[in-house]
C-alpha cells in the first residue's frame, strides 16, 4: 500500500474558494478511482493549512490517480487560491 500527504497553503483571504475545489476533488476521487483507498481533506492546525491524506492500493492506482480528468482539472482550478506549491511526502507501508 501507498501513502501520499499533501500539505497546502490556501492564499489568505481565499481559504474557502481553495476548501470548496478541494472537496470537490476529494469527492470526484473517492467516487472515480477503485485503486485510491482513502482520498481525505483535513485542516491543517494553522488556519490557511489544509491536508490531503491519501492511500492507494498499489503504484498503478498513484498513476491513474496522477493522469485522472478531474485530478487535472481540480487542481489547476485550486492552484489558483494556493500560496506557493504544495509539500509533497510519498510513504509506503512498512
Amino acid at each position: 500500500m501507498l501513502f501520499t500527504i499533501a500539505t497546502i497553503k490556501a492564499k489568505a483571504g481565499s481559504e474557502a474558494e481553495f476548501e470548496a475545489a478541494a472537496q470537490e476533488l476529494a469527492k470526484a476521487v473517492n467516487a472515480n478511482e477503485p485503486g485510491c483507498l482513502q482520498y481525505v481533506l483535513c485542516k491543517g492546525e494553522e488556519p490557511s493549512t489544509f491536508v490531503f491524506v491519501e492511500s492507494y492500493k498499489d503504484a498503478e492506482a498513484v498513476e491513474a490517480h496522477r493522469k485522472s480528468d478531474h485530478f487535472r482539472t481540480l487542481g489547476r482550478a485550486m492552484g489558483a487560491f494556493m500560496d506557493g506549491p504544495p509539500s509533497i511526502q510519498r510513504l509506503t507501508a512498512a
